[in-house]
């Protein structure tokens, strides 16, 4: 086999063989670990993921009048983005949504959504002068939401004011640390 098709055969399937659902978990994984980096938060991923959530984000110290504040996120990707001007409309599984919704959780929830191109080749981009994830984040708190009478899903807007990078994800532990909800 010649690395031309070797290199056909890996575009055809999406990867060296693994799922392209997967993928997109993989890299959001990624994306997430990343703003969390830049925002100076450490991390922790509850085994197993029984109660929708994917990771906590954890600060350190005492500023504000939370100690060591948290925050719980769900975590999807989409690779097929559907923006309106205001906000990205995804549509979440109504048993996240559920996990999501309730107000008598001592850590608050929040869900994250990070959108890549539909390529997968296109997802990350290297130069001498950087690297580039050609995606975006976005957030929105579930919490007193109403429950859902829908059998699969629930459209959640996204407002693209909620960015969930470094300066967006310091911004919400700065509410929580301060007794507010993000």
């Amino acid at each position: 086999m010649t690395s031309r098709t070797i290199e056909r055969a890996r575009l055809d399937i999406g990867g060296w063989g693994m799922d392209p659902q997967k993928q997109k978990e993989e890299f959001s994984n990624a994306f997430i670990q990343a703003a969390a980096a830049v925002a100076g938060f450490s991390m922790s991923k509850p085994v197993p993921d029984d109660d929708s959530i994917d990771w906590c984000l954890h600060d350190r110290g005492g500023r504000g009048t939370i100690r060591s504040p948290r925050l719980e996120l769900q975590l999807k990707c989409t690779g097929s983005p559907d923006f309106s001007e205001e906000a990205l409309r995804f549509p979440l599984e109504v048993n996240n949504y559920h996990d999501l919704i309730p107000t008598n959780v001592m850590v608050p929830r929040i869900l994250v959504v990070v959108a890549v191109p539909n390529v997968i080749d296109e997802w990350l981009l290297m130069e001498e002068r950087g690297l580039l994830l050609r995606s975006c984040a976005y957030w929105v708190s579930l919490r007193g939401w109403p429950p859902s009478n829908s059998d699969y899903s629930v459209t959640v807007h996204l407002p693209r004011s909620q960015r969930f990078d470094g300066a967006g994800l310091g911004a919400i532990m700065d509410r929580v640390r301060n007794s507010e909800l993000p």
